[in-house]
């Protein structure tokens, strides 16, 4: 199942199209990677039972497909709307009140209750994903806001709200986010993403709720604000993970500044060795259409070619007609893109004077002996998962075969470009280990006689954040 398809992998949503047992199967073995459960969709009794069979699938596949839990954040909503469908028409005033009420034309409640103290006049207000616009032009700093509409159209219950201009004091982790994370942890996942997180502290605070929880869940900070952008490289050095989630993003930021902070967000991430993911809208069509746009085989392709860790899908596999397909397809332009377009060796030089210089350069040297001598795996020892984060981020062409004795760690590493796990039971020396991983490895016909493979470990092997070693062997 999921027989190392491709470096990139795949995340696909879960949701009523594809949660049950055979779907979910039959989508690791087209190429699912991570599975992602939203928490703004998914209640806690839905959550607990869709873990329960990514586990029990794993289980029977052999595989390590993993975990990957989706905060909802301070999500702004406008209330209910009377008959669901009110017409906003340009030029007209719209009332945007506190307290809950049925929204009309005469007044529309927002969820966001600190909403007419944080704004100003002139600031934009954004519903429905950027479709319908509006200006404000009065608040009275405690319950109501006047705004006149700018570009009209039809709005419903309970609409996403975005404000770009504003300075939303809400905090990051809410009250239900903080329950979510408490039940993820006691569910073992493997990674949780943060939702519009502005500032490096939003991390610490959700990795400190994690350790005090005694969870080992790594944390994905979801870029989709522009104050983010302001302290990117502070996130990404404090997050385990970046996603770059172009849905609100795109509707906070201009549109046409979304590619490049794409591109300039991965190389980043490729750089300090953080695993990052592109997100929204890779293959929309396919929620309806049994086969993706050209446009959207594009940009997954260039994502791939940019050297992103991971692709998302969202919609398209969680309430699509055809996830199986989905997953499919896109795993057909990944492979393709990655057997012709060469998106390998993106080398950066270890820093010198850090703490980790040495071990980095170890790392640094196996990708660059790999691509030398045309290796066909490089394959480390790893408790935390550095060593294969590290050889990962210099993006070889040769394969990544990572051997841990840490359980939790296989399915964690999944997430990342190019590694594929395997568990080692405890080897005292490292020749011992050596030889263990080759015969697995042959077992597996992931090497035949002839290979070249490239070792890199640490000794002695049971000394945690040691890599110091390099070896060279060639498989008889």
């Amino acid at each position: 199942m999921n027989s190392f398809l491709s470096k990139t992998k795949i995340i696909a949503t879960l949701g009523p199209a594809c949660s049950s047992k055979d779907i979910m199967k039959r989508m690791i073995a087209e190429g699912v990677d991570v599975f992602r459960i939203n928490f703004s969709h998914s209640k806690q009794e839905e959550f607990l039972k869709l873990s329960n069979l990514i586990r029990e699938l794993n289980s029977e596949c052999e595989s390590h497909v993993a975990i990957l839990a989706d905060l909802q954040g301070p999500k702004l909503r406008v209330g209910v709307i009377e008959n669901n469908r009110i017409d906003l028409v340009p030029d007209e005033i719209i009332t945007f009140v506190s307290e809950k009420c049925v929204g009309n034309k005469e007044r529309i409640y927002m969820s966001y209750h600190e909403f007419p103290q944080d704004v100003k006049a002139g600031e934009m207000i954004l519903i429905d994903d950027g479709k319908i616009k509006l200006e404000v032009i009065e608040t009275n700093k405690k319950d109501t806001v006047k705004a006149k509409v700018v570009f009209g159209g039809p709005l419903s219950s309970k609409k996403g709200v975005n404000l770009p201009n504003t300075m939303v004091s809400l905090p990051c982790l809410t009250d239900e986010d903080i329950s979510n994370v408490i039940f993820a942890i006691n569910q073992d996942v493997d990674w949780i993403a943060l939702s519009f997180v502005r500032k490096a502290t939003d991390v610490l605070e959700l990795k400190e709720l994690i350790k005090n929880n005694q969870g080992h869940a790594g944390v994905i900070a979801k870029i989709e604000k522009p104050e983010a952008l302001q302290e990117i490289d502070h996130i990404i050095a404090y997050a385990d993970g970046i996603m770059v989630a172009r849905g609100d993003l795109g509707v906070e930021m201009p549109f046409d500044e979304v590619p490049l902070i794409q591109k300039q967000i991965i190389e980043k991430c490729i750089g300090m060795s953080k695993p990052v993911i592109v997100a929204t809208q890779m293959m929309e069509s396919m929620i309806t259409n049994f086969t993706p746009t050209r446009a959207e085989a594009t940009d997954v392709a260039n994502a791939v070619l940019d050297g992103a860790d991971a692709l998302m899908l969202s919609g398209e596999t969680s309430i699509g007609k055809y996830p199986v397909d989905t997953i499919m397809n896109m795993q057909k332009i990944i492979s393709y893109t990655e057997s012709f377009g060469n998106p390998f060796h993106k080398k950066y030089l270890p820093m010198e004077g850090t703490s980790t210089f040495l071990a980095d350069s170890i790392c640094y040297n196996a990708a660059t002996l790999a691509k030398e001598i045309k290796a066909k795996a490089i394959i480390t020892f790893t408790h935390s998962g550095y060593t294969a984060f590290r050889i990962a981020a210099h993006r070889p062409d040769a394969d990544i075969f990572a051997f841990t004795t840490n359980k939790k760690l296989l399915p964690y590493m999944m997430l990342v470009w190019g590694i594929r796990v395997f568990y080692l039971n405890t080897c005292e020396q490292l020749e011992e280990a050596i030889l263990e991983s080759i015969t697995i490895l042959k077992e597996k016909k992931l090497l035949t006689e002839g290979d070249r493979v490239i070792h890199v470990g640490g000794a002695p092997l049971n000394e945690h954040g040691r890599t110091n070693i390099l070896k060279v062997n060639e498989i008889s």
